[in-house]
């Protein structure tokens, strides 16, 4: 698969990190684009990078405006430059909450300390005061709270005698260059990713009654039921029998109804290989646009079709009414 990830990047001053992620985005292979630079300064230096190297711009100064209206109008333009996501860096407004919910799992930032520690500003001279043997750098996803969304990738610097909070700062910002881009890369990658894929599989799996994972046939299955009486209900394959997909196989009512989910959506659904013969379908993980709400609804579907009755039974009285 050869399409990108389009990423909007928010800059307030330099853009130094914003310029790291445009030249790693040049490299083959790089799973994202950079789309649209904006700033909430006309003035900042890295828009003119970003001018230069033919990337759209937009700017917009904050002042006089709401909040929630500023941050509209920012929105506006990501979503005009067809962003997927949106990349913070150095982009020093707190945003509403509006703005950040409805970009929940779709916005980042990178915060100069080791999250969880030192949240907000001055995190070089905390770390030091502190006594620390490192300072550093963590990427995040962007949450309403201030720099507690959940924590991508971090890299620690060493604090050497004589800290000051200004060198200190020099090489955090050098390790920022390293990490940013990789992190934005991992993060809006991974659903191509089979570790990625399976461990979201594994939480939805086992979060269901008496469940358990068992390999199969080199596959990662998992069961409903308790000891050897346990059945399958799904299995996740990386490539199954030749497949060239990453898929869930789930069980379905029969082959009739197989038949019309592969006919139906063949981009979604197919028959496996091993599996099929048995009424099993194929659903391919490896989308950007996978519906993990439809995912969860077939591995509940699946495990009802062979879960023991004393688990079911007030489930099919539930659905009676």
């Amino acid at each position: 698969m050869t399409d990108k990830a389009r990423i909007a990047v928010l800059i307030s001053g330099a853009g130094t990190n914003m310029a790291a992620l445009v030249y790693a985005s040049r490299i083959a292979d790089c799973p994202y684009e950079v789309v649209l630079v904006a700033a909430n300064d006309p003035a900042a230096p890295g828009l003119t990078l970003a001018e230069a190297e033919g990337i759209p711009t937009f700017a917009l100064p904050h002042k006089g405006l709401t909040r929630e209206a500023h941050d509209s109008a920012m929105e506006a333009a990501v979503l005009e430059a067809g962003a997927e996501y949106i990349v913070l860096a150095g982009y020093m407004r707190i945003l509403s909450e509006g703005f950040v919910e409805r970009w929940t799992g779709r916005m980042l930032n990178i915060h100069p300390s080791l999250l969880p520690k030192y949240k907000g500003l001055d995190t070089h001279a905390r770390a030091i005061a502190a006594g620390d043997s490192h300072g550093g750098t963590s990427v995040h996803l962007v949450t309403p709270e201030l720099d507690a969304g959940e924590v991508l990738a971090q890299i620690a610097v060493p604090i050497t005698p004589q800290e000051t909070a200004e060198s200190l700062a020099e090489r955090v910002k050098l390790a920022e260059h390293q990490l940013y881009p990789r992190a934005v890369a991992d993060y809006v990658s991974r659903w191509r990713n089979p570790g990625w894929l399976l461990a979201q599989i594994r939480t939805r799996a086992l979060a269901l009654p008496e469940t358990c994972e068992q390999e199969s046939f080199g596959s990662a299955g998992f069961r409903a039921g308790e000891g050897k009486s346990g059945k399958y209900f799904a299995y996740f394959s990386d490539r199954p029998h030749g497949h060239e997909r990453i898929a869930l196989l789930v069980k379905t009512s029969g082959m009739d109804e197989l038949h019309a989910l592969v006919e139906d959506q063949p981009e979604t659904y197919f028959k496996p290989a091993f599996y099929g013969a048995s009424g099993w379908v194929g659903i391919v993980l490896d989308r950007p646009d996978l519906d993990w709400g439809a995912v969860d609804a077939w591995l509940q579907r699946s495990w009802r079709s062979v879960a023991p009755k004393r688990l079911t039974r007030f489930m099919d009285i539930a659905d009676e009414f």
